[in-house]
């Protein structure tokens, strides 16, 4: 692996994350990354975004239009999403999750207790993401095709890169990121736990 190719790979430990306020100053939670495609303006704002909401009561969410975002329920007993439009849907463990539309008013109604949630949110006009949850036993290999970005978010366990990357081991919590520019990228993780995998890349054009 070439030395540019190991500079778009990183691990960013869990103690890293920026703890925030929300949008509507209803909740707190912890920025994990907010990515920006290679063409972006300087002082644009993010494409896309991962982050750990902190749901400690029942709040109205934060309004983001042209925004698509995907919750996934880490920790907790569940969280039921009242929409304005009269639709429902209740995330329960271990770890059920939901896409919607982020201009959607929604409040978040704790089940029995405080939650954790991981939330994924992608610009649509410029980003396509798509989220997996997934076990690991043993190796893993992840490929990021060139012009894509793969994130590794370790939900639970231990794990470490069995290739020549140089990146440290992660722990519960950590998040790696693999960004690949004109060359294919290839990791191999290897442990045991559960990961939410993600894939980010250009939205396409037309």
């Amino acid at each position: 692996m070439s030395n540019a190719q190991r500079s778009r790979s990183r691990v960013v430990p869990a103690n890293e994350y920026r703890r925030e306020r929300w949008r509507n100053q209803l909740g707190w939670t912890r920025e994990i990354h907010a990515g920006r495609l290679r063409d972006a303006e300087p002082d644009a704002p993010w494409d896309w975004r991962l982050s750990i909401a902190e749901i400690e009561r029942d709040a109205e969410f934060s309004a983001f239009p042209g925004v698509d975002r995907e919750l996934v329920l880490l920790s907790g007993n569940g969280v039921r999403l009242r929409f304005e439009d009269g639709e429902t849907h209740e995330l329960h463990p271990p770890h059920d999750r939901l896409r919607f539309a982020g201009e959607r008013k929604v409040v978040g109604e704790l089940i029995d207790g405080p939650t954790h949630d991981f939330n994924l949110m992608w610009r649509r006009d410029r980003v396509r993401a798509a989220l997996w949850h997934r076990p690991l036993v043993g190796p893993m290999v992840v490929f990021a095709e060139p012009g894509t970005t793969w994130v590794a978010h370790l939900m639970a366990g231990q794990a470490e890169f069995a290739d020549q990357s140089g990146l440290p081991a992660m722990s519960a919590g950590d998040t790696a990121f693999f960004e690949a520019g004109e060359l294919r990228l290839r990791h191999v993780i290897d442990g045991g736990g559960e990961l939410l995998l993600i894939r980010i890349e250009p939205a396409a054009e037309g």
